[in-house]
């Protein structure tokens, strides 16, 4: 029986099509139905292509979808894409992106694009633009948009309604309220547009505005305002500088953005891989990226190679040691990991911080030792059988305990070290992790070894 899984999805389909359309000339055919569809569809399955294909298919893409495109792609992806383009064109692509994404844009244009598109823009956008690109990208700062629609506390809503439908070309996109802010351009509270259409024409915006949605502050880091939205259920929330003036706002499809970003890091991380790395990305570039880790593992390996050499002596009279030394290193690598990524999770979600870091600690060290008697007992009856010796049977079991203490230690307080040097533990943290419990693994069972067996 055929699993849902299984099944052709509706990209697959369209990939399919567009491939047989190249392959048999159908150019024409395969640029209609490339922009009949939306543009993150577009930027899916140009992602998916082989670079020839995918050049040929960027050349059909309306250039009105252009800009968006750029958008949905990956930063790899869309630097490819980019040097294919004169420069004309590139400003082109920009005209029609609100500010936001425009200031995501331009960090990854020539800097002389970069000003071409600058200058090209009225004051007002300018200045809009000059908002958004003075806070980080992973900032809310960065993440806001300044397309917000506002009003004052003391106007009825009749009046409200009748400046709403000045709006001809219709409100922002993800308009759940109205900004309400003072005079001055502080911020006071949202008006929902549930509460404009069910209140009294004649009641003032100060009767119907709700007091309820917090503003979250323009240097708040995009991982803050994610879990200012999941805890909260917010559509949009307005951003605010620190002396409470609006800025701009944030909506619950930039927080997505977000969080795919930020478990797309922490899954190609484990492998040392970036989440913005081209799939179909050229073989020179792809093999130098990977090289380094590569490099880094080589230099891990031969210091785990180094404390087994030290004990060469041991092995040779004892090879029954050879046969075992990598269950307690295997054992203490799955251990580690658990540790290691329940602990990089919650960094991520802001759950885990140096005031609980020490309750974390002594929480994983008891469970590494329950399992440790565990498993230790369990495997030191099969060396028990295999090799008919109880010595060994007592090192291995002694070693995988001391093992899988040391991995749980090293799992808990990597990523907090990481973090505080400014490493990134989601990609260094599993290279350290399996240097740590491979030596004090080998170290432990050929150490104790030695100790009783010679």
């Amino acid at each position: 029986m055929t699993s849902a899984s299984d099944l052709p999805t509706a990209d697959d389909e369209r990939l399919a099509i567009l491939r047989r359309g190249l392959e048999s000339g159908s150019v024409q055919q395969a640029g209609r139905m490339l922009n009949a569809l939306q543009p993150a569809e577009i930027a899916h399955i140009l992602e998916s292509l082989p670079l020839g294909q995918r050049e040929i298919l960027w050349n059909l893409v309306d250039p009105e979808h252009d800009g968006e495109v750029l958008l949905y792609v990956t930063d790899d992806v869309r630097d490819g894409l980019i040097r294919t383009m004169d420069p004309a064109e590139i400003v082109a692509a920009t005209a029609g992106l609100d500010i936001d994404d425009l200031a995501d844009l331009l960090a990854d244009l020539p800097a002389a694009i970069t000003q071409e598109v600058v200058t090209s823009l009225d004051q007002q956008r300018r200045e809009r633009l000059e908002i958004a690109l003075s806070y980080p990208e992973d900032s809310a700062g960065g993440l806001m948009s300044t397309d917000t629609v506002t009003v004052r506390p003391e106007v009825t809503l009749d009046v409200v309604m009748r400046y709403l439908r000045r709006f001809k070309e219709g409100l922002p996109q993800i308009t759940d309220n109205l900004i309400v802010v003072g005079r001055d351009g502080r911020y006071l509270g949202v008006l929902f547009l549930t509460d404009l259409l069910t209140h009294d024409p004649e009641d003032s915006v100060a009767e119907a505005m709700s007091l309820d949605v917090a503003p979250i502050r323009a240097s708040w880091s995009a991982r803050e305002v994610a879990t200012r939205f999941e805890q909260h259920d917010l559509i949009s929330a307005p951003v605010v500088d620190d002396d409470g003036r609006l800025l701009g706002r944030i909506t619950v499809d930039d927080v997505m953005d977000v969080i795919r970003e930020e478990a797309e890091h922490q899954f190609m991380g484990h492998a040392g891989l970036s989440e913005e790395e081209d799939m179909f990305a050229p073989v020179l570039l792809s093999a130098r990226r990977r090289a380094v880790w590569l490099g880094i593992n080589l230099l891990t390996a031969f210091l785990a190679a180094w404390v087994i050499g030290r004990f060469e002596d041991t092995i040779e009279k004892v090879v029954a040691l050879a046969v075992l030394m990598p269950v307690v290193a295997s054992m203490g690598g799955i251990a580690g990991t658990q540790t290691l990524t329940l602990a990089i999770r919650g960094l991520a979600l802001g759950q885990l911080h140096m005031d609980n870091a020490r309750w974390l600690l002594g929480k994983e060290l008891a469970v590494s030792v329950i399992n440790g008697i565990v498993w230790a007992v369990v495997v030191g009856v099969i060396a028990q059988l295999w090799f008919g010796n109880l010595d060994i049977a007592l090192i291995i079991a002694a070693a995988i305990t001391i093992n899988l203490v040391a991995a749980a230690f090293s799992g808990a307080v990597l990523p907090l070290l990481l973090k505080r040097l400014g490493i990134d533990p989601a990609l260094a943290g599993g290279v350290i992790l399996t240097t740590v419990t491979d030596v004090v693994g080998f170290l432990a069972f050929l150490g104790l070894a030695t100790i009783f067996l010679l």
